[in-house]
């Protein structure tokens, strides 16, 4: 075992980390006022929690891959007035300059002083751009040819290692993910390939060699939305942890169903009419109709990866009446 391979083994087996989750919001809801305003007080309370690990979008494509133009300082903005305000993760207000790679030293100079460890991931083939003031983020991403892609985020997260090497702070990074849920975003488009997983293994090879070869002592790997037993063979073998999500849908599963709309793989039901009548006698009083509920902008429901059915639910349904 060489010197390197055994820091990576240590990094990877020293400690337990208990995970809690900050994905894009750590830079858009970071205006006064909100959660992530004081980045120190945000670790004091997660400690405090019992966490000693976050885990977040590091905007490694826009900062490091050198194809956002003006990609030092983005302008954070919501949606739309009202759209996604009253959908969780979604609820942002921004009206803030978020100098992207002065917050990522800052999340990481507060790591160190709280002694927490952060994984180092991409939400940016799902949703980190559709909170820009512009569209010149998601266009970059969407120009890249598909069989591209992962490789050219794990050189910009290679470059991001690098930008946090020279200062003294990637002691701090727990592991480094070429992106979240890489099957279930446009990191890898579908390709006519049969499976869940088959189409991942050539761009996901290159993504992780790249890493482990440039960044040998932090370990690599990548997360999946959904497992899928018996098609683990179909995934590379390069990756050094394994992350899955596991989502466990039972009663929700069913009340999506219920009305009209789809969840995980499962697409959503045929409807005669939608919303439906189910879903109708759920809505608030005050909801608008359904074909006049939009975004400002096109293209940020296109960025968000989201049908614009589950934004109207969620904003526009009854809490008590949901829950009911």
């Amino acid at each position: 075992m060489t010197t390197a391979q055994q820091q990576a083994t240590t990094r990877e087996t020293k400690g337990r980390l208990a995970i809690t989750l900050w994905d894009f919001s750590w830079y858009t809801q970071a205006g006064p006022g909100e959660p992530f305003a004081d980045l120190d007080r945000a670790f004091a309370e997660t400690v405090e929690r019992g966490f000693n690990t976050v885990r977040v979008c590091a905007m490694p494509f826009l900062l490091f891959s050198g194809r956002v133009h003006s990609s030092e300082s983005v302008q954070v903005r919501g949606l739309g007035d009202q759209f996604g305000q009253r959908t969780r993760w979604y609820n942002v207000r921004g009206g803030y300059p978020l100098d992207g790679r002065r917050r990522l030293v800052e999340l990481f100079e507060a790591a160190a002083r709280h002694d927490c460890k952060v994984i180092v991931s991409s939400w940016e083939y799902q949703q980190s751009p559709s909170f820009a003031d512009t569209d010149t983020w998601h266009r970059a991403l969407a120009a890249v040819p598909g069989p591209d892609r992962a490789e050219t985020v794990a050189e910009a997260l290679a470059a991001l290692l690098d930008f946090l090497t020279e200062r003294g702070l990637s002691d701090h990074v727990a592991y480094v993910e070429v992106h979240n849920e890489v099957d279930n975003c446009s990191l890898v488009p579908a390709d006519g390939t049969a499976g869940h997983y088959a189409r991942l293994r050539g761009p996901l090879e290159r993504a992780v060699e790249l890493l482990r070869a440039r960044h040998p002592d932090i370990p690599v790997t990548y997360s999946l939305g959904e497992p899928w037993p018996g098609e683990l063979d179909d995934l590379p073998e390069q990756a050094q942890i394994a992350h899955f999500h596991f989502y466990v849908y039972g009663v929700l599963g069913a009340l999506y169903e219920a009305v009209g709309l789809g969840h995980g793989t499962e697409a959503a039901p045929e409807t005669a009419t939608w919303p439906t009548p189910e879903l109708a006698a759920m809505l608030r009083p005050d909801a608008p109709a359904f074909s006049d509920y939009q975004p400002d902008e096109p293209w940020r429901l296109a960025a968000t990866g989201i049908p614009r059915e589950l934004f109207y639910a969620h904003d526009w349904v009854d809490p008590d009446r949901w829950d009911l």
